[in-house]
């Protein structure tokens, strides 16, 4: 088979998995009610309607910040009569929520000229971090490099165990010590055996914590400083993965762990669940950091690139007039 053959197929054997992902985001995103379901085709904008879709966006746990910056917007248009019905002030607030998310839709890029290319996923405890692990392994894999995964987390219970079962199901090696170790040797270790294999990327894990546990944040860091001893530029990434489901504590975690290890990247998880979805508009707003990836399941095709279009679409679905 020739190489062009052997691309194409390849690329149309992608392209209905990445389009099943995004239509499954669209139907599962704030699953359930829209919480703009009843602002009906028809109606008056007025005072009340505004303020009724500003509560509706406090309530998706959009946040006080991004909500005043979206209808600051809303009732700029209105005072100069440029938005004539229910219609038009969704449309304009499909393109107001597109223009908070676009600049933050930046995918995960792996630098081939780092041999690791190294990613360091923090979060706390039941953030859904070792299953996104374990599905970022497959994408990897499914994308052409080698991975390797280094079992960072050293004081859960199980915590090997559960990445050693993901490990093996991904086929892909894993580097882990006796329980209680030192995090950073076993980063460190994995960092010298993906450089001896030649391996391209290596993920490694961390021990789940609350983010006011100052002691351990500092751990963070020190992992941090010792990947840069075998490469200065290491770690290429640093993703912090938040379910979706906390609502606006999201935000303390997310300032905290920037503060501590300098986030790079986002993944948000759970979408699927009870979350309103909005809090990945206030994370955006907030910190402008990238959104690499959103989980919207527990299977492992679960986990996608961000995708602005589809978000907005899926929070807009059931209401009428997005132009859609």
């Amino acid at each position: 088979m020739t190489g062009s053959r052997a691309e194409s197929e390849e690329q149309a054997s992608e392209t209905p998995v990445a389009e099943g992902f995004l239509a499954r985001l669209r139907a599962r995103v704030n699953r359930g009610t829209s919480w703009l379901g009843d602002l009906l085709p028809g109606r008056k904008i007025d005072d009340a309607l505004l303020e009724e879709l500003e509560l509706r966006l406090l309530a998706a746990d959009v946040g006080v910040e991004a909500s005043e910056a979206i209808l600051g917007d809303l009732h700029r248009k209105v005072a100069r009569q440029e938005l004539a019905d229910v219609d038009a002030l969704l449309r304009a607030l499909r393109t107001s929520l597109l223009g908070v998310l676009k600049p933050v839709e930046l995918p995960l890029v792996v630098d081939r000229t780092r041999c690791p290319f190294v990613v360091l996923v923090v979060g706390v405890n039941g953030s859904g971090k070792t299953t996104t692990i374990g599905k970022l392994a497959r994408r990897f894999r499914q994308d052409g490099f080698s991975v390797i995964l280094a079992a960072g987390d050293t004081f859960r219970a199980a915590a090997v165990e559960q990445l050693t079962i993901w490990a093996e199901r991904n086929q892909v090696p894993i580097i882990a010590q006796a329980p209680g170790a030192d995090p950073a040797a076993v980063v460190f270790d994995a960092m010298e055996a993906a450089k001896a294999r030649g391996i391209d990327v290596l993920i490694a894990d961390t021990a789940g914590r609350l983010h006011t546990q100052s002691h351990l944040m500092d751990e963070l860091a020190k992992i941090a400083r010792v990947t840069k001893r075998l490469d200065p530029g290491a770690p290429h990434e640093v993703l912090l993965v938040l379910d979706a489901g906390l609502g606006q504590n999201a935000i303390r975690q997310a300032a905290l762990f920037h503060k501590a290890v300098g986030v790079t990247g986002i993944a948000v998880t759970k979408l699927d669940g009870t979350a309103k979805g909005g809090i990945v508009i206030a994370i955006a707003r907030r910190f402008g950091l990238p959104i690499r990836f959103v989980g919207i399941g527990e299977q492992a095709e679960d986990l996608g690139p961000f995708d602005a279009e589809a978000f907005v679409d899926g929070l807009l679905r059931p209401a009428a007039g997005t132009g859609q």
